[in-house]
C-alpha cells in the first residue's frame, strides 16, 4: 500500500489535528516538514495544477495578515503565488495531504478525511 504524505509545519494546530486523526485511524503517513525540508517546488507546481493556487494560499492565516499590502496585492496568478509560497511556506494552507502524487486534501476537515479513509481502506 502506498503511503500518505502530509506536508506542513509541526506546530500548526491544523496539522496536529490531521496527524492525530490519521494515527487514530491507523493510517501510516510520512510527514514533510516545511521548516526543515522546505517546500518541494516540483510538488508545489503539481498542487497548483491539481487544486489551484487560490486554494493553496491561506489568506486567513497570520503569515498572510502580516504581509504588506503591496505583497498581498501582487499575488494575482500562479507565478506570483508560487514565488510567495516558496518564500514563505507558512502562507500555504495546511496540511496538504497527498497520495501517489495526487492531492487528497488541503486543510483538515473530519468529514473529508473520513471519506478518504474509507477509500484507502476499501
Amino acid at each position: 500500500m502506498s503511503t500518505l504524505i502530509v506536508y506542513g509545519i509541526p506546530n500548526c494546530n491544523t496539522v496536529k489535528k490531521a496527524r492525530t486523526w490519521l494515527e487514530e485511524q491507523g493510517l501510516s503517513y510520512t510527514f514533510h516538514d516545511y521548516k526543515k525540508q522546505g517546500v518541494p517546488a516540483d510538488r508545489l507546481n503539481d498542487w497548483i495544477e491539481q487544486v489551484g493556487w487560490e486554494l493553496l494560499v491561506n489568506r486567513q492565516g497570520t503569515t498572510w495578515r502580516q504581509l504588506d499590502e503591496a505583497t498581498k496585492a501582487g499575488v494575482v496568478d500562479k507565478a506570483s503565488a508560487c514565488v510567495l509560497m516558496l518564500d514563505k511556506a507558512s502562507v500555504i494552507k495546511r496540511p496538504v495531504v497527498e497520495l501517489e502524487g495526487k492531492v487528497l486534501s488541503v486543510g483538515f476537515d473530519d468529514k473529508r478525511m473520513s471519506e478518504l479513509a474509507s477509500k484507502l481502506a476499501g
